[in-house]
């Protein structure tokens, strides 16, 4: 059945690569950020170990919201780890990285989440898809909320 949410076919594509983008940024953020929760070590662990939980949590919950949306538009969200990290300019570690390593890593994830929403919201905006242009705002302020927060660890 065709999707008629009053944006035209052009629109809904490049809204949901957008968020593909996005998706694919955040999957890696995320895969990341549980692989540190698990391997923290050192004076800092509880409170690292702790926080790190929370932001995959978080993040969790956001890939589902936005893999959503890209069914909303009409699309089919990406189904395996490898088809939704292949966007993404985060990349795994080699190996286990200290913790003021994990914190500047994350740090540097959350950014890259923050630059893909801005550009998915400019895209949206253009097309005039607000529901999309409110989630790609939500998903920037998170990841520049959380980037200074794990700053503050530094």
């Amino acid at each position: 059945m065709p999707v008629d949410i009053g944006l035209n076919d052009d629109a809904r594509n490049t809204s949901a690569d957008a968020l593909r983008v996005l998706l694919a940024e955040t999957y890696a953020l995320y895969s990341k950020t549980h692989g540190y929760h698990w391997n923290v070590t050192g004076p800092r662990f509880n409170s690292l170990h702790t926080m790190f939980e929370t932001q995959y949590n978080e993040l969790w919950l956001a890939l589902d919201e936005i893999a959503e949306r890209i069914r909303a538009l009409g699309h089919f969200a990406p189904a395996s780890a490898s088809e939704m990290v292949e966007p993404a300019t985060i990349k795994p570690d080699n190996g286990i990285p200290d913790a003021d390593t994990m914190v500047e890593n994350l740090v540097k994830g959350h950014e890259a989440v923050s630059r893909a929403a801005k550009a998915g919201l400019k895209i949206a905006e253009d097309n005039g898809d607000a529901v999309t242009a409110d989630l790609m705002t939500q998903r920037a302020a998170i990841s520049e909320k959380t980037a200074w927060m794990l700053r503050a660890n530094l």
